[in-house]
């Protein structure tokens, strides 16, 4: 098995004015891929990858995702298509649920949401392929005889992967994707479940994680603790249920008085299985785990005061 790919994720909340110093320094440092986000009241997902992909000349660039059911699936494949024309094999779609909370805010969370995302891939990729779509009426997703114009069908048709985390998503995304895209934290263990879950020989395995890199081990450690905050929150608890400490991670969850204070009471050996935080062989180890346990990419997710900044530690990772 080839070692996983190393990329970097764009941080949701880099000043804009960075944004494409951040991709053309990822980019000149020698990263394989650029991953960008789209959560609610940031940056649109697709917005970004062409800024970055137009800045760029070789770094691939994913959309770790778009909320299906915030995007008609018509236009998010004019979206996809016209990436994919402009760049060809340079661009990866990313799709999934989105979170719940968010969605319903908009008023987009549907009644059926795996239902409706498994619909939603498959005309995704149909219409990718050139393919005419119809759907019945009553169907999750309604397409009435609606396809690509031929000049718009990408010659390179790009990757469809689910960004999902439950055993059940993690199966769909098997049976009606290219892949799947992890978010944070990727312990091995979480990984190593998540492709017995998918069940697919061969899918690309995208996995996020909150990464620090320093000679000194305890300070990486320490940079990397505070983006560790949220672990253990109900709607990432397929992340941890995998973990041998799991029991002992929820505990101290609930015991802490804020984030912060979970956070900075995390151990040290919690700290390194949930990021690929330590020094440069410590990082390499991990990502080298999390091929093995099925990861095709490994993206880092910059901490500290300047994720610009720290591309250059990064960096040494690969």
């Amino acid at each position: 098995m080839p070692p996983p790919s190393v990329g970097v994720l764009l941080p949701r909340d880099l000043p804009a004015h960075r944004v494409l110093e951040h991709a053309r320094r990822a980019e000149a440092l020698g990263f394989d891929e650029l991953w960008v986000v789209e959560d609610l009241g940031f940056r649109g997902g697709a917005a970004q990858a062409a800024a970055v992909l137009a800045a760029t000349e070789r770094i691939h660039v994913g959309i770790g995702i778009v909320p299906a059911a915030a995007r008609d699936v018509a236009f998010a494949a004019m979206d996809a298509a016209t990436l994919a024309r402009l760049f060809p094999g340079r661009v990866t779609f990313g799709v999934g649920h989105g979170m719940p909370d968010w969605m319903r805010s908009v008023g987009a969370w549907p009644a059926r949401p795996l239902t409706y995302l498994e619909a939603y891939t498959r005309a995704l990729r149909a219409l990718l392929r050139g393919e005419r779509v119809t759907t019945a009426s009553d169907a999750p997703v309604v397409l009435d005889g609606v396809a690509l114009d031929p000049s718009s069908v990408p010659d390179v048709v790009p990757d469809v992967l689910l960004g999902v985390r439950g055993p059940r998503s993690l199966a769909a995304a098997g049976r009606v994707a290219d892949g799947v895209v992890l978010a944070e934290p990727c312990a091995p263990a979480y990984v190593r479940a998540a492709v017995e879950h998918v069940a697919a020989p061969g899918t690309r395995v995208v996995t996020y994680d909150v990464a620090a890199v320093d000679d000194d081990r305890a300070r990486a450690l320490d940079v990397a603790r505070p983006g560790l905050a949220w672990v253990g929150e109900p709607d990432w608890s397929p992340h941890v249920a995998p973990l041998p400490f799991a029991a002992d991670l929820a505990a101290l969850r609930a015991r802490s008085a804020s984030p912060a204070a979970f956070a900075a009471a995390l151990p040290d050996a919690w700290v390194r299985e949930l990021a690929l935080a330590g020094t440069p062989d410590d990082v390499r180890e991990r990502i080298a785990a999390r091929g093995a346990a099925g990861a095709t990419s490994c993206v880092l997710f910059p901490t500290g005061p300047d994720p610009v900044a720290a591309l250059e530690a990064l960096a040494r990772v690969r």
